[in-house]
């Protein structure tokens, strides 16, 4: 059955993501990966520049069109029968895109990456019009001006089909700026009624979801290498290393709550964009497993300290980023704000330990989480004695 689309309270009780919503995430993901495996061949070919260039277009691309949808949903899903159908097309769209990904990467062919994404914002601006639809007054005209601006968007992609294809980084540079400008146009005069509370779900989940692929990619590249050359000795220090990043990755970003930051518009934006990094340098993560491990068996053409820096630049950025827009404004005394910037400059440091640098990396990820564990463990019990 149809319904009227209306917003949904920001103070709805019990409000949590669905399982279209978690559907939606694991397709996206499809797409995340192949960006993650063409970041892999560029890396361990000795092409760094044009991996990782391609890399952060690509999964621009991907990190986009999924806020676009979650914010959207946050706000009006009605879970009837033309909401899940224009969701569907959607992930057909992403499915569209993840399949255009390596001709994207390695011929700049950008045809079937511009398709699905047209397939994804057809059905986004449909959302928006049926939206509208069912408003009045300002929340009608929010709506219109979400519809426009991903349409002007969309259409200012074609660059990449016109123009050579040396000059996509600059029509990513130029139009992933007036992408990110679209939100803050369309709710100049009234915000959307965003739920805090499901939004920190939803980006937490996706966490989840990336993290997961790291360590499926990363379970792949030491099964193949191991399969073809029977080293476990050389192998399991850097698997041992890798699960313990991606341990640590997921324990910080959990460690506090955030809904409760996400009181205004310009809070919440500056928190959503800035995981753009958070997702990416947690999908890079592994990524630059396999690579220390192709390189661990000499199947890679670059350095071990190239290598090393493959897992040890993206942990160290994850990080920093977390702090940055998540975990600091849950920390209490400097001693508390100082454990993830530390061990994210540390976690770089052991890339000058070469072969060493995977499990040194996890091990300063690990101390990191116990020292902010007995940090917390403190301050309560300090606050229990008052």
């Amino acid at each position: 059955m149809t319904v009227l689309m209306r917003e949904r309270s920001r103070d709805e009780a019990h409000r949590a993501a669905t399982p279209l919503e978690l559907f939606f995430d694991l397709c996206f993901v499809v797409a995340i990966a192949q960006a993650g495996r063409r970041l892999v061949h560029d890396l361990a070919e000795g092409h760094p520049g044009h991996g990782i260039v391609g890399y952060l277009m690509l999964f621009f691309a991907v990190w986009w069109a999924w806020v676009n949808f979650s914010w959207f949903s946050s706000a009006y899903d009605t879970d009837d029968v033309l909401y899940r159908v224009v969701t569907l097309v959607q992930i057909a769209g992403v499915l569209v895109l993840a399949a255009g990904i390596p001709r994207a990467f390695t011929a700049g062919d950008f045809h079937a990456v511009w398709f699905g994404y047209l397939v994804m914002r057809l059905a986004m601006v449909t959302q928006w019009l049926r939206a509208a639809h069912g408003a009045r007054g300002t929340e009608r005209r929010t709506a219109l001006r979400y519809a426009a601006g991903v349409t002007a968007c969309q259409i200012g992609w074609l660059a990449l089909l016109f123009l050579p294809a040396g000059d996509a980084p600059w029509v990513f540079v130029v139009m992933g700026l007036l992408e990110l400008s679209v939100p803050a146009l369309a709710e100049r005069d009234r915000r959307t009624s965003w739920h805090p509370h499901h939004i920190a779900e939803r980006y937490g989940l996706f966490t989840i979801i990336v993290l997961g692929e790291t360590v499926s990619a990363a379970t792949v590249a030491v099964q193949s290498a191991l399969d073809a050359h029977e080293e476990p000795g050389v192998l399991l220090p850097i698997a041992a290393g890798g699960l313990l990043l991606v341990f640590a990755a997921y324990w910080i970003y959990f460690a506090v709550p955030i809904h409760l930051h996400l009181r205004s518009s310009r809070q919440a934006f500056l928190w959503g964009y800035g995981h753009y990094l958070v997702f990416g340098s947690a999908a890079a993560i592994g990524a630059g497993i396999e690579v220390a491990v192709e390189e661990s068996v000499g199947t890679a053409h670059l350095s071990a300290f190239a290598a090393a820096a493959c897992v040890t630049v993206p942990g160290a950025l994850y990080m920093a980023t977390v702090w940055l827009i998540h975990s600091r404004h849950q920390k209490r005394g400097p001693a508390q704000q100082l454990v993830l910037p530390v061990a994210a400059v540390l976690v770089l440091a052991c890339t000058f330990a070469g072969h060493g640098a995977v499990p040194a990396a996890g091990g300063v990820a690990a101390a990191a989480v116990a020292v902010g564990v007995t940090l917390t463990a403190r301050q309560g019990a300090a606050l229990e004695e008052e």
